[in-house]
């Protein structure tokens, strides 16, 4: 088949968004696809067009299984919403453009979100060829946002959430992460047809992340020695209750067995880095290049996922996987019940405790750093429950019969 991805971030790009499309786009090119990906300069790392990416607003490059085209993304302050709306607007019309320009006759179109806008993308792409639309949700976009306050305003969220609905009912399949973001999809599309919302559900490459020794070069760089390293590496940004982090710092600065690593940026690194202030046992590290996630991981004896009050609903982080994947256990402060604390639950690959619960997050985050033994264990299930997981070669096959079934119904409904 020929296909069509329009994705926000792909490789070189560090989002775990982007890791996400690049290992579904290779694996599909594995299985002799040819994909057109539509996406963003990289610019995740340092919230601006990297420097040697600089200079234009929209390249394509070929490559052995298809072709890339890059654009601008109009990095903006996260915090300011409006900007970033623009932003977002200004990113979807390029991606659009490029969209229904592209060379290839697309059998199928992909789209993820967020941006939710995205969507608007993926159909209009698929209306111009009379091709079928997959529509991925990553984040359900506007939930993550109302939860976090980040958008108060209702006519602003009438609005998202029209759009919302809108692609969704635009889509022939709405893919998503878990069994949580299933029923949320699904009871926004009503009697919409709430059957084309599918889990695909994420996915780690067991073999490019594995357990590794815990003495890295990143250790010796950054001054960690020997220390047990509690840590966090992600985007440092409004979903993410890292002041759970910092306060755990402060109530464990008598020990110096212990230190900190944030390893990330985003639009809340500032006020993070303000908070911590006067406290020698936390270190804030840049993001790496994407090449050392596997040596970052293995520098972590416990790492951390940190999200606020109601967010697991509505999203995923895709880094679960891959802590598990490098053998380290984890310690999640989720709301209960979500995919987060049931895999972790049921993988036995650490402690889940309640979001937003500092007494609760640094009594389970001590009993970790107590257990020499219970650590090692811990990363192992992790490990094993991984290797039962999905790969990314399964999660491309299930995509390639997705869009093999959408393109039938289609057919048939034509007919």
């Amino acid at each position: 088949m020929n296909l069509l991805v329009v994705c926000p971030h792909f490789a070189p790009d560090t989002a775990p968004t982007g890791e996400v499309a690049t290992a579904i786009v290779e694996a599909l090119a594995d299985r002799g696809h040819r994909v057109h990906v539509v996406t963003a300069l990289p610019w995740y790392r340092l919230h601006d067009v990297e420097p040697e990416w600089q200079g234009g607003r929209w390249r394509t490059e070929s490559t052995a299984w298809g072709a890339v085209t890059r654009l601008h993304p109009f990095p903006t302050d996260k915090r300011n919403i409006p900007a970033r709306a623009l932003a977002f607007g200004g990113f979807t019309a390029l991606a659009s453009a490029a969209s229904l320009t592209t060379r290839i006759r697309p059998d199928a179109v992909l789209a993820m979100s967020p941006p939710l806008p995205l969507g608007v993308t993926g159909w209009l792409a698929s209306i111009a060829r009379g091709r079928p639309f997959v529509f991925n949700i990553q984040d359900v976009f506007p939930d993550v946002a109302v939860e976090l306050g980040a958008i108060t305003d209702r006519r602003v969220i009438a609005a998202a959430s029209a759009l919302e609905r809108w692609s969704y009912r635009r889509a022939d399949a709405v893919t998503v992460l878990s069994e949580d973001l299933r029923v949320n999809v699904a009871a926004k599309l009503g009697p919409h047809r709430p059957e084309r919302v599918r889990v695909i559900p994420n996915f780690v490459d067991t073999e490019r992340i594995v357990p590794m020794d815990r003495a890295t070069a990143y250790r010796d760089e950054h001054g960690l020695g020997d220390r047990l390293v509690v840590m966090y590496a992600g985007n440092v940004g409004m979903s993410q209750s890292l002041d759970l982090v910092v306060e755990a710092a402060r109530r464990l600065r008598a020990r110096d067995d212990v230190v900190f690593v944030i390893n990330g940026g985003g639009s809340a690194l500032d006020d993070l880095v303000g908070s911590a202030a006067g406290l020698d046992n936390i270190r804030f590290v840049p993001s790496q290049p994407r090449e050392r996630l596997p040596e970052v991981l293995a520098t972590g004896d416990v790492h951390l996922i940190p999200l606020r009050r109601g967010l697991a609903r509505s999203s995923v982080p895709s880094k679960l996987y891959s802590i598990l994947a490098a053998g380290r256990p984890v310690l999640a402060s989720v709301d209960e019940g979500t995919e987060v604390d049931r895999t972790v639950r049921s993988a036995g690959a650490g402690v889940a405790v309640p979001p937003e619960d500092p007494e609760a997050f640094t009594a389970a985050l001590e009993r970790l750093l107590d257990a020499p033994a219970g650590r090692p264990a811990a990363g192992a299930a992790g490990r094993r429950f991984v290797e039962g997981w999905a790969s990314p070669a399964a999660v491309a096959e299930a995509y390639e019969e997705l869009f093999e079934e959408v393109r039938r119904e289609r057919w048939l409904r034509r007919g």
